[in-house]
C-alpha cells in the first residue's frame, strides 16, 4: 500500500480547521457547562488565545505554543478510545503494553498533523448548529465555512466524569476512526502488528505530515 494512501489525512485536516477557528455559534449562552457544544467552543477560545498571542508568535517561542496546544488537545480527545475503535477486533488480542504503545504512537501521529495544520489557520469560520444528546453519547454538528464553501464536519462525543471527550470526528459522513480502520485492517491482513507498530514509528519520527 503506497504511503500517500495509507496516511490519507484529508478529513483530519477539516476537522483541525474547525478545531482552530473562530465560532459563530447558534447556542443560548446560558448553556450548562456540561454542553457538548460549550465543550467544543472552549477548546476554540482557547486555542485561538494561544495563536493571537504575540509573545508566542516568534520563532524561538515554537515550542512553547506547540506545547500549550498539545495540552489543550490532550484535554479534549480521547486517544485511547480512538485507538480501541481504529484497531477494532485487533485491540482485544493486543498486550497491555502493545496498546499502550499503539495509543502513543496514534496520538502522536494526530498531534503532529494537528500542529500542522493549526499553523496553517487563515481566518476560517465554523458554524455551529446544534448538538444531540442520547445519554452519555452526543454529536455535535458543524460546517465549516470556507470561500463561502460549507463543509458537514460533526464530533462524536462521549460523557466523562462532568465532562466530555472526542473520539470521533465525521468530514462529509465520512468518519475518521473509520477511515483508518480500514487502513489498519488493510496492513494487518497481510503483515503483523509488530509491522504496524513499525510504520507508525517511522511515519511519526518524520514529523507532521505536509
Amino acid at each position: 500500500m503506497k504511503n500517500n494512501k495509507m496516511w490519507n489525512l484529508k478529513f483530519l485536516a477539516a476537522i483541525i480547521l474547525t478545531i482552530a477557528i473562530p465560532v459563530l455559534c447558534q447556542v443560548a449562552s446560558a448553556a450548562a457547562v456540561t454542553d457538548p457544544v460549550v465543550f467544543i467552543k472552549e477548546a476554540v477560545d482557547e486555542i485561538i488565545s494561544i495563536l493571537q498571542d504575540e509573545k508566542l508568535a516568534a520563532p524561538a517561542h515554537k515550542a512553547e505554543r506547540k506545547k500549550r496546544v498539545v495540552t489543550i488537545v490532550e484535554k479534549k480527545f480521547d486517544f485511547r478510545e480512538m485507538s480501541m475503535r481504529s484497531l477494532a477486533k485487533h485491540w482485544q488480542a493486543r498486550s497491555p503494553e502493545e496498546q499502550d504503545r499503539f495509543v502513543l504512537l496514534f496520538k502522536q501521529l494526530l498531534e503532529n498533523t494537528y500542529i500542522t495544520k493549526v499553523e496553517t489557520y487563515s481566518g476560517e469560520k465554523v458554524l455551529f448548529k446544534k448538538a444531540a444528546v442520547q445519554g452519555n453519547r452526543a454529536i455535535v454538528y458543524s460546517d465549516l465555512v470556507r470561500k463561502n464553501v460549507q463543509t458537514p464536519v460533526n464530533y462524536k462525543l462521549k460523557k466523562q466524569d462532568d465532562s466530555w471527550v472526542v473520539y470521533d470526528v465525521e468530514v462529509e459522513g465520512v468518519s475518521l476512526v473509520n477511515n483508518y480502520r480500514t487502513q489498519f485492517a488493510s496492513i494487518l491482513s497481510k503483515e503483523d502488528f509488530p509491522e504496524l507498530i513499525a510504520k507508525l514509528e517511522e511515519r511519526v519520527s518524520k514529523g507532521a505530515d505536509k
